[in-house]
């Protein structure tokens, strides 16, 4: 019987292991695509204090930059791709963010609250 009690505590585990997902600290992402050189959503809400994981893709056949003067970020979003960013812990408030390329319809912004 003890035999038996060790493995089956280890299945138990692994089991127990699976079933809570993702570790709890793993950041949220936040899709945002740009299309017709726009972003969609226009308007990303996100917890403050908390970093997140915004994941852009460019549905465009052209690059887009996304510029984001607020939080001193510029990244090239290549035509048919996505990239992901590492976002930081953010106050509360309202930072913008354009495509540099089209900067009068590319424009959003992300509310921390």
């Amino acid at each position: 019987m003890r035999r038996l009690a060790i493995p089956l505590l280890g299945l138990v585990a692994l089991c127990t292991f699976l079933a809570a997902g993702a570790p709890a600290d793993e950041p949220p992402e936040i899709a945002l695509v740009i299309e017709k050189n726009r972003f969609s959503p226009e308007e990303i809400r996100v917890k403050a204090g908390k970093p997140f994981l915004l994941v852009i893709t460019n549905k465009d056949g052209a690059p887009e930059e996304f510029e984001s003067r607020d939080l001193k970020i510029e990244k090239i979003i290549p035509a048919g791709k996505t990239v992901r960013l590492k976002m930081p812990a953010l106050k509360r408030g309202t930072y913008g963010f354009v495509g540099e390329y089209h900067e009068k319809t590319a424009m959003g912004q992300i509310v921390a609250e």
